[in-house]
């Protein structure tokens, strides 16, 4: 049957304050670099994301520091039964920064906005599954064939196959909505003056120095945001913007803490609370050319696995990971909490190799990241392969060469530090075809190891046709199985999932999960407080 999903304010959990919270205020928070961009069709950096987020809405959102989909501009949505046709019903009333109402044309023109070449947005390629994407995004359409306005409030979406992370992709900065007229009025110049029906609006952007958010009176969602303001102060180094933080001058420093003082401040008593730490959707990992011998021998690669010792590679990073055993974060759907992965064990490493007909050793070479702390990570697992007999020699390049080599195939092996894989969403998915599957193992893909496997790409893709909301256990649980046989295959490595730590001023207050929210990067300024 269809299934229709209603929601109101207490299923986005947004509706009640902490005690202790108080209502209205302000904060500042600090950057080194200027923002980029706040046109959501473009922007696509840690940076902007959250920004963007609190200035304009979606069709669905993730409850607050949880990867948790609810409906947002939607008031509720229906998917047919064979999962290829989703529809929207807008809640009405919501308006935009200059007044008008939101209605579906503005859904549709948003959407097509972003798939249209002229646009230049690096998130055309999510809407990938609507029915005419591929004439509107080769410019032989000026529309998409599968959006359909149905009536003022109502937005239809065909696509072209079904499509279980659509909901995801309607969460996405690139499906925010947009005016048109505000678009067409400041042209390239939008993301320097957006337009949203976020929870925010922009009061005042000067160039090198800051921006300001102010609360959107008209905001739909009943008491937020909970902030009056919020100033983000541009061009202040991460050393300076602590010390103003110990001084009382800023809420939160916005590019974290100094990695020299990590250690500093994490062990001094005054800070313990008010540091929080959380896991993010990224996982670190080394890969190997299933191409190049002698890596095409499964043995190898799994010899490699037992070779690196883990625990000693978060320490290097001063514990701000956790290791992994497999391609997904412990915090994505799909993850599979009994797999244990391959044990520390140089000596069954050393027999391996010998099974595999390499028990002298072989000559290889692992690329990296030339910026700290990545080529010291390089030598640690250098000096563990070479335990075994494996000799790789480092070649420590700048990012751009790293990617063009894994994406060429001309690296035998890499260290992903740096460029290491952060979900776009919190879908298993999204781990598994841009990366592992047989569609990124092509020439200038991100599928490093080049790893193909057809038959765990025909599970994927029975995975993400089961659309039903009711079958999303058994679909994450065939994600679990489809990551567990490539460890089997150990085309990668998996070394650490990276944690997040942030830290904020004594008044700061709210859920910790808001300030290392794994969706709103890198914190949830909707949801946060502050008492004076």
């Amino acid at each position: 049957m269809n299934r229709l999903i209603l929601t109101g304010l207490a299923a986005l959990g947004l509706g009640v304050m902490p005690i202790a919270a108080q209502a209205g205020g302000e904060i500042v928070i600090t950057y080194k670099d200027d923002v980029s961009t706040l046109d959501p069709a473009i922007g696509y950096d840690w940076q902007n994301w959250s920004m963007i987020k609190s200035l304009f809405d979606g069709l669905m959102d993730y409850k607050p520091g949880t990867t948790e989909l609810v409906p947002d501009l939607a008031e509720s949505y229906d998917i047919s039964p064979d999962g290829k046709t989703f529809t929207f019903k807008i809640r009405p009333g919501v308006k935009f920064g200059n007044g008008r109402e939101v209605t579906a044309e503005d859904v549709k023109y948003s959407i097509e906005r972003v798939v249209n070449p002229e646009t230049q947005s690096p998130g055309a390629g999510f809407f990938g599954s609507i029915a005419g994407f591929d004439e509107m995004s080769a410019g032989e359409a000026d529309s998409l064939s599968g959006v359909t306005v149905v009536d003022p409030m109502t937005i239809k979406f065909e696509l072209s196959r079904p499509d279980a992370t659509f909901l995801h992709v309607m969460a996405l900065n690139f499906a925010h909505v947009v005016p048109k007229e505000e678009v067409e009025k400041w042209g390239a110049d939008f993301g320097k003056h957006p337009v949203g029906s976020g929870a925010y609006n922009l009061t005042e952007w000067t160039l090198g120095q800051r921006l300001v958010f102010e609360k959107n009176q008209d905001y739909w969602k009943e008491g937020i945001p909970h902030l009056d303001k919020i100033t983000f102060e541009v061009g202040q180094e991460p050393t300076v913007a602590l010390l103003r933080l110990k001084n009382g001058e800023v809420d939160i420093p916005g590019d974290g803490i100094p990695p020299a003082q990590f250690l500093q401040v994490k062990d001094d008593p005054e800070y313990k609370d008010r540091i929080v730490e959380g896991g993010q959707l990224h996982t670190g990992y080394v890969t190997m050319n299933v191409k190049t011998p002698p890596f095409d021998n499964v043995k190898v690669r799994q010899a490699v696995n037992m070779a690196i010792n883990k625990d000693r590679i978060v320490r290097i990073i001063n514990n701000r990971a956790v290791p992994a055993n497999q391609p997904l974060p412990p915090s994505m759907p799909g993850y599979d909490k009994a797999y244990k992965g391959y044990a520390y064990d140089p000596e069954k490493a050393k027999a391996l190799l010998a099974e595999a007909g390499v028990g002298d050793g072989f000559d290889t070479e692992l690329y990296v990241m030339n910026t700290d702390p990545n080529p010291r990570i390089a030598q640690a697992i250098q000096q563990d392969l070479a335990a075994i007999g494996i000799k790789a020699d480092i070649k420590s390049l700048a990012q751009a060469n790293v990617i063009e080599a894994g994406g060429n195939g001309t690296a035998p092996m890499i260290w992903s530090g740096g460029m290491a894989w952060i979900a776009d969403f919190p879908d298993p998915s999204n781990f598994y075809g841009p990366i592992l599957g047989c569609a990124g193992a092509v020439q200038g893909g991100w599928n490093w190891s080049w790893y193909c496997n057809e038959d765990l790409d025909k599970m994927a893709a029975e995975a993400d046709s089961m659309t039903d909301p009711d079958k999303q256990a058994d679909r994450e649980k065939l994600w679990g199985e489809i990551f567990v046989k490539i460890m089997d295959d150990a085309p990668w490595v998996p070394i650490f999932n990276e944690q997040r730590f942030t830290i904020r001023s004594a008044r700061m207050g709210g859920d910790d999960a808001l300030y290392v929210d794994p969706v709103h990067i890198p914190v949830h300024y909707d949801a946060v407080t502050v008492s004076e």
